[in-house]
């Protein structure tokens, strides 16, 4: 009787995720990064936009690159790795700028796709040897209010978990952890999380009193999705003893619970998570990076699949709704820190960066298709 429960169990959730098939999902992917790399052939154009003109490694450009590691991992193409790897001797593997001593966890982002490259053994550790010299010298200084707004744990977090494992070495887990807990508990004097919410301020201008129209705390959907996302990258690179393990576990289990209710009928999260008339409408980041936790827990055994499949697979209908014909990605909110910037964000509108988007939606799929497989 309790084998057939259990393959009925199996049968039950091979069905679930049948309904979207997983062709269609890497078919979608394929063609949102094709019609990105047509628009960008040269790796190393310069980005330019009304107020300044920036380097292709920088943060943005950094989380497309980790979205294409990650589909690349599971469906290789060579032109995708030449895409990469001409991306880093471009930039001769440096940080933005070539800015070795930077402490900006913006500019550290680019690493964790170097680190990728060189642990695939596509090149010598030139590679890795800027990135790991502007760590070290964070590793070993006492400072650790670095990272003042929640974007930044995404961007810095994994690098260095990657070199924590690589080397072996409790210093990268430790630094890291004293990081994070800075943001967690002492930035704007408490902290920007919430532990009544299970969610997190983006920095300290949106601290209480600061609340939202109707009168909510102001929780941005894409700030709490760096968080999560930075949560999911960070948990893939450690092993069951390593240090502070159960911490993020738990900041992603209840993360996990509290966006559950604020989901949409139609799969999306608005842009204010607490205040759906705030710049309300689906957006592509934030439920991307939800999606990409939700498949990566179900997975791992974080999350009960019961109460997640259904929110998963909503999410990504959603998604792929996203994808026009020609593969440029609607419902994507461009740059900035709380809900009314890179408005309007519709179907059409195009975000003043169209990179970052694109990453969040591959690392949603490719998680979404380890799962279902």
């Amino acid at each position: 009787m309790k084998k057939i429960f259990f393959v009925s169990l199996i049968l039950l959730a091979q069905i679930s995720f049948a309904k979207i098939p997983n062709k269609v999902i890497l078919e979608k992917m394929h063609l949102a990064k094709s019609y990105f790399q047509t628009k960008w052939p040269d790796v190393g154009q310069v980005i330019v936009s009304p107020d300044r003109t920036r380097p292709s490694n920088i943060w943005t450009r950094a989380v497309f690159y980790e979205g294409l590691m990650e589909l690349y991992k599971l469906d290789p193409k060579e032109s995708d790795m030449k895409y990469m790897m001409d991306w880093g001797n471009f930039h001769q593997w440096g940080l933005r700028d070539g800015k070795i001593n930077t402490r900006n966890a913006d500019n550290q982002a680019c690493g964790q796709v170097y680190i990728d490259l060189f642990l695939m053994g596509k090149g010598d550790s030139s590679l890795i040897k800027p990135i790991k010299t502007n760590i070290d010298n964070m590793v070993y200084s006492t400072k650790a209010d670095d990272w003042s707004w929640v974007d930044c744990l995404q961007m810095s977090m994994p690098v260095y978990a990657r070199l924590a494992k690589m080397y072996k070495d409790n210093a990268y887990w430790e630094k890291m952890y004293d990081l994070y807990a800075f943001t967690k508990n002492k930035h704007a004097v408490n902290g920007l999380y919430d532990p009544q919410e299970a969610l997190w301020f983006r920095d300290k201008d949106f601290v209480l009193p600061y609340k939202e129209p109707n009168g909510e705390k102001c929780f941005w959907s894409r700030g709490n999705a760096w968080v999560y996302a930075a949560l999911v990258r960070t948990l893939e690179q450690m092993e069951a003893n390593s240090p502070h393990r159960e911490e993020y576990v738990t900041m992603f289990q209840n993360m996990s619970k509290a966006l559950l209710p604020l989901q949409r009928n139609d799969g999306f999260w608005t842009v204010s998570l607490k205040d759906p008339t705030n710049f309300g409408g689906p957006e592509l980041t934030g439920t991307a990076l939800f999606a990409y936790g939700f498949s990566y827990g179900m997975r791992t055994g974080l999350l009960d699949k019961k109460t997640y499949t259904k929110p998963l697979e909503s999410a990504m209908k959603g998604l792929l709704t996203c994808v026009h014909p020609s593969g440029f990605l609607g419902n994507v909110q461009g740059t900035g820190k709380e809900p009314k910037d890179g408005q309007p964000v519709t179907f059409n509108s195009v975000p003043n960066f169209e990179d970052f988007g694109l990453g969040c939606f591959l690392l949603a799929g490719t998680e979404y298709l380890k799962l279902s497989k």
